[in-house]
């Protein structure tokens, strides 16, 4: 079948860009396109063959039970491939029907998935492209077959690309429908406009309009391939690299990790939610006893209580809002227990009942209530949605639900992590990189005293706490050394902001509502006096990174990962000061990404022997896995090894 649609690609030569280094907006001439619907074997063998680089996308459908839920087939567990569409060339694609309940689908599907097994998916001498290849790896997971690289992500691809001036794209512009019509001028078919109503499997296969939908999703994903690696090529070589080795073997690592999810002991959730409503309850109680009959809500920051707090009791406002109305977060909750414990002791028993009250209010609505809503009914895990260009530096964000905000140990009297357990027969299994920011720091300021700490396998945490107190390093490592856990809790504060160029206020604050140590601004200049002269090449280090940030607009991890930053100088101090810190940042937190991903992306090509290795979920710099109880041993060596090439 043949549909006209779409115009055609210029040559680099031809580019009008929008900006410096940003992507075009194409035009060109109407041209033919051949998108054809195949339901032979023989076929899809002759259109395959002597491919090199091809675009690929699925078309799914929510199986009979999941039928009416939504978003169902877009769940691997819910749904199933209905159809598959390759295109080997621009303007050119085939569709292949499996599994629709209208029309014709392909004969001997079995022999079908064996072919493009080997001949496609796992064929380690063909560039597989798609667009959310995540998506698909996810999809293909579920059928058994782990995607093998090479394979590019062209959303990975546009999210590396510049948009305009210096803004690289969102994941939010970065759709299909977005990307078409911006830079070849055409609308690709719309969904809905194509199904109206019914699912893609009960269309007609051999409907033009249903191959012209299918077919145009490969064609435009291997088109934005050959578009973007111009682009790279051109103006951020290195980014293409990224790219290809790196973000989209990420994509598919994020597929599997999708697919397998997290297993929930729901009984435990039940009885954690039981307990913390009844804890939440009493302290309410407690603290209508005190307020009598002002209504505090369910985070303790209601108008009626703000009233309260700053009208009748008349506390000072020690913080504002962004409309300088007063506040009452908790930081204010802090501040205000603070100054109460010295001119109002008789309040301070009040604002611990409102801390207490907050942070269990938060646990249950955000992990107990929040975690219990994504619970897939399919499989009783949760299976979120993770990003890994999430932020700019390059580092993974994760949604519905957010798993890398989990609480840490010590703040959380609930024991969320502790829901999490691993499916009968397995455990758990988890491995990170030690002080992975922090050793990226190292090596990025070539300090002798700080690599010397790592090569000798030293403690760095009481390292630092000798360079801040001048003490010796024996001294600050022992537990029980006066004022040991304090000052290293300092020192574990210095350590993540160190680098970033920290400021004492800075300092000070953190310290107060992160360790919830009172610390004058004198100590905490003397605190980051002494650090810069422990440490001489790290000042220089900082500098030096300003400098060239300032001098080039941007700042880079060492893999070359790109990040503008115009504002560096900028007039406005606090404009200028943002984008020095977000200099120094850069190299070493996306530097540690790049480390993470780089492992996962190993890890890609190797769980295709590992089947039993089950990827579940990344938090920072660890990566996590459900593994047989008796492999676990034989898992860690594999993953470890990886973990440190």
């Amino acid at each position: 079948m043949r549909s006209r649609v779409g115009k055609s690609r210029p040559c680099v030569s031809e580019y009008r860009l929008c900006g410096e280094g940003s992507l075009p907006c194409m035009g060109g001439l109407e041209e033919c396109m051949d998108y054809q619907c195949v339901l032979s074997l023989s076929r899809i063998r002759e259109y395959l063959s002597g491919a090199v680089v091809v675009g690929f996308d699925f078309e799914t459908a929510p199986m009979e039970e999941y039928r009416l839920e939504e978003r169902a087939a877009l769940d691997a567990h819910k749904s199933v491939i209905a159809g598959v569409s390759f295109s080997v060339s621009e303007g050119s694609g085939i569709y292949v029907p499996l599994r629709h309940r209208a029309g014709e689908n392909a004969a001997a599907p079995g022999e079908i998935w064996q072919y493009l097994r080997q001949a496609f998916f796992e064929n380690g001498e063909i560039v597989k492209v798609a667009h959310n290849l995540a998506f698909e790896a996810m999809f293909l997971y579920a059928e058994q077959i782990m995607l093998q690289p090479p394979c590019y992500d062209t959303i990975a691809a546009a999210q590396l690309a510049l948009k305009s001036g210096t803004k690289f794209r969102g994941l939010s512009d970065s759709g299909l429908k977005t990307l078409v019509p911006q830079l070849f001028g055409v609308e690709l078919p719309d969904f809905f406009t194509v199904t109206d109503g019914r699912f893609f499997d009960e269309l007609s296969p051999q409907d033009g309009e249903t191959v012209r939908y299918a077919c145009a999703d490969s064609d435009y994903a291997l088109r934005l391939y050959h578009l973007f690696n111009e682009w790279f090529d051109r103006y951020l070589p290195r980014h293409r690299f990224l790219v290809e080795q790196v973000e989209s073997r990420t994509a598919v690592y994020c597929g599997f990790m999708r697919y397998n999810g997290l297993f929930m002991d729901q009984a435990a959730m039940e009885e954690k939610r039981k307990e913390t409503e009844e804890k939440i309850s009493h302290i309410r109680e407690e603290i209508t006893s005190l307020i009598v009959d002002v209504k505090i809500g369910a985070n303790a920051s209601t108008s009626a209580f703000k009233n309260y707090l700053y009208k009748d009791l008349g506390l000072p406002v020690l913080k504002t809002t962004e409309k300088y109305q007063e506040a009452a977060d908790d930081e204010t909750m802090i501040l205000l227990a603070d100054w109460c414990r010295k001119n109002r002791p008789e309040l301070t028993r009040l604002f611990e009942l409102v801390q207490e009250y907050r942070r269990l209010g938060k646990i249950k609505s955000t992990y107990l209530d929040g975690y219990q809503q994504h619970i897939n009914g399919a499989t009783g895990c949760i299976h979120p949605d993770l990003l890994p260009l999430g932020t700019e530096t390059g580092s993974f964000a994760a949604r519905n639900p957010n798993l890398q905000n989990m609480p840490r140990k010590g703040s959380d009297p609930v024991g969320i992590r502790n829901l999490f357990v691993a499916p009968p027969g397995c455990a758990v299994m988890e491995l990170d990189y030690s002080q992975v920011e922090i050793r990226v720091g190292a090596f990025y300021c070539r300090d002798e005293r700080m690599l010397a700490a790592y090569r000798e396998g030293g403690d760095i945490h009481a390292q630092i706490t000798s360079v801040i107190y001048h003490i010796p390093v024996e001294q600050a490592a022992d537990k029980n050394a006066p004022d040991y856990k304090e000052r290293r809790t300092i020192a574990k504060n210095c350590n993540f902001g160190v680098f970033y160029g920290l400021f004492p206020k800075g300092l000070q604050k953190t310290l107060k509502f992160k360790a919830g140590l009172d610390t004058s601004l004198e100590e905490c200049e003397t605190i980051i006096a002494n650090l810069k002269a422990g440490y001489p090449m790290l000042s220089r280090w900082q500098e030096q990174t300003k400098r060239r940030a300032a001098a080039q607009r941007y700042s880079e991890t060492w893999l070359g990962r790109r990040r503008y930053l115009p504002n560096i100088v900028s007039e406005d101090w606090g404009k200028k000061s943002f984008a020095e810190r977000c200099a120094m940042n850069t190299p070493i937190q996306g530097t540690a990404a790049d480390i993470v991903k780089l492992a996962m992306a190993r890890l890609v090509s190797v769980l295709p022997e590992y089947p039993w290795i089950l990827p579940v979920l990344t938090v920072h710099d660890s990566l996590v896995f459900y593994v047989p109880e008796d492999k676990v041993m034989e898992a860690g060596r594999l993953v470890k090894r990886l973990m440190e090439e």
